[in-house]
Order: structure tokens, then C-alpha cells, then sequence
């Protein structure tokens, strides 16, 4: 009887599986092979399409247009993660002490990332508009007027403050993962520390830092993808402009799409899903590499 139930509750796992398995089968395997086909078509939506192999992927490689979009994307992501990981940090190891009113501080600076980042994006557009915006009232009234420039109007400082923007609405979560990974070392170790001699900096590094792997991990691969498949910030500032210079690969794909170009935009979609997925992988290798060495 004992070994009867044994081998049940040993197979049981695997049957406890089955729908996580389903679901992923479901939304993500079905429709990633449904892509994958209409991308070697012509479809337009309407009629019927035609296999055309990997012309769409030939004809992204050719595109100018659509290599400018590869760059912003990838420009926009290495501005934007590294800031997002850097201030969450920052502000959950200040916001992790005992301060009068750090609960309030904590929702002050989480509560942007609940906004939907399209209402989100057009305050800020209204904020930032010459003349006639709150910023430029506000730097009048300093004296300050000639800071007050079209900031979304040139492409190199438009690109930056769509990831000046990006970061200060997501930092706050971020610092939420940040958070729970710090409540969760446990106070003896820090007290070990001290005991040793050892400096806040020293502690941070050797203490701190490795037993933060974990939040590390969730916060780097999120502000990866979300980095790079960025679309609605960039729809409210900028829609694109000065012309296609912060224009999107997200963006890219969605005029494509309402374009009629079915086939094409599908092919542009999984090249992002290529380009999201390299970096996403190679650090979570790396990260299991270093997690081994500790």
C-alpha cells in the first residue's frame, strides 16, 4: 500500500503540471507558430495570402527605415534599463531605512506606474510644450526662459527625455522589487558585518548586492522587455517624430499592420521578439553563472 501511494504521489507532480503546460501551449506556443506562418505570406488581411518565404525578412533587412527603428529601440533600451535598475535601487536603499513618512514617500513614488503610460505621456507632453506648457511658465517665472526649448522637437533630446519620462514613471516599481529583497536579508548578517569592521560600501558590496540576485534578475529581464518593446510613451511625446526619429520597432509594426501589410508586420514582430530575446537570455546565463560562483 505504501509503495501504491508512492508512486502516485510521484507522478502526481507531473499531472499538477498539465495546466501551466496547456495555458502556455495556448498563449504563447499557438500563437507564436500562427506568426510564424502568416510571416512567410503576403497577407494583407483581406484576401487570401501567398507564401512568399522570407521575403518580409528580406525586405526588414532592406528597409532604412526599419534598421533606424532597430537602433532608437535598442538606443532607448540601454538609456532606460540601466536607469530604471540604478534609481529603483538607489531609492530602495534610502526608502529601506526607519524615516518619518517613508510610506508616503514609497506610494509618491510608486503611484506614476500605475497610470496608464498613454494619459501618463500626455501630461508630460502638455507639461513640456514651448511657450505655452507648465514647464515654460514655470521657467519664466524663474528667469530662466531661455531653457525653455522644444525639447520633443529635436530628435537627439526628444529621445532623451522619452527616457528621462520612461524611467520616472517605472522607477517607483522597481524599487518595489528592490524593496522586498532587502526586507527579506536577514538583520543578522548585517550586524555580522559591522562586528567585521566593515564600511557601508563594503557591505553593499558583499552583502547586499549578492543576496539581491534574485530581485536583480526579475527587475533586469522586466526593464528589458519593457524597454524594448516600448510603444504608448512614444505615441503620446513624440508619436514617432521629428519625423521616424523615435519611432519604435513597436511602432513600426503597428503601422505596418494598419497598413495592410499582415505578413510584413508579423515578420517585424518576431525580429523584435529575436531582439528581446538575446539579451534576456545571455543575462539570465550570466546571472546563473555568477549565483554559482557565490
Amino acid at each position: 500500500m505504501r509503495v501504491m501511494l508512492h508512486k502516485i504521489h510521484s507522478k502526481l507532480h507531473h499531472f499538477m503540471a498539465v495546466p501551466a503546460i496547456l495555458l502556455f501551449g495556448l498563449f504563447f506556443l499557438y500563437p507564436l507558430t500562427q506568426g510564424i506562418g502568416i510571416s512567410l505570406t503576403d497577407s494583407n488581411g483581406i484576401t487570401a495570402p501567398n507564401f512568399v518565404g522570407l521575403q518580409n525578412f528580406i525586405d526588414f533587412f532592406k528597409d532604412d527605415r526599419a534598421r533606424g527603428d532597430v537602433l532608437i529601440t535598442v538606443y532607448f533600451a540601454l538609456g532606460s534599463a540601466p536607469l530604471l535598475n540604478l534609481f529603483g535601487l538607489a531609492y530602495a536603499l534610502f526608502l529601506d531605512r526607519k524615516l518619518a513618512g517613508r510610506g508616503l514617500v514609497r506610494a509618491i513614488v510608486y503611484l506614476p506606474a500605475v497610470i496608464s503610460p498613454l494619459i501618463m505621456g500626455y501630461i508630460w507632453y502638455f507639461i513640456l510644450q514651448p511657450e505655452r506648457g507648465y514647464l515654460a511658465h514655470v521657467l519664466n517665472g524663474l528667469g530662466l526662459g531661455f531653457l525653455d526649448v522644444n525639447w520633443l522637437g529635436e530628435s537627439t533630446s526628444a529621445l532623451i527625455v522619452l527616457i528621462i519620462v520612461n524611467v520616472w514613471q517605472y522607477v517607483g516599481m522597481t524599487m518595489i522589487v528592490y524593496l522586498a529583497g532587502l526586507q527579506g536579508i536577514p538583520a543578522e548578517l548585517y550586524e555580522a558585518s559591522r562586528i567585521d569592521g566593515a564600511g557601508r560600501w563594503t557591505t553593499l558590496r558583499y552583502v547586499t548586492l549578492p543576496l539581491l540576485y534574485p530581485s536583480i534578475k526579475i527587475n533586469v529581464v522586466t526593464n528589458i522587455i519593457g524597454s524594448l518593446s516600448v510603444f504608448e510613451i512614444i505615441v503620446a511625446l513624440t508619436d514617432g517624430g521629428p519625423g521616424y526619429a523615435t519611432e519604435s520597432l513597436s511602432i513600426y509594426i503597428m503601422r505596418m499592420l494598419y497598413g495592410s501589410f499582415t505578413g510584413y508586420s508579423t515578420a517585424v514582430a518576431l525580429v523584435l521578439f529575436v531582439i528581446i530575446l538575446i539579451p534576456v537570455v545571455l543575462f539570465l546565463r550570466m546571472t546563473r553563472k555568477s549565483e554559482y560562483e557565490l
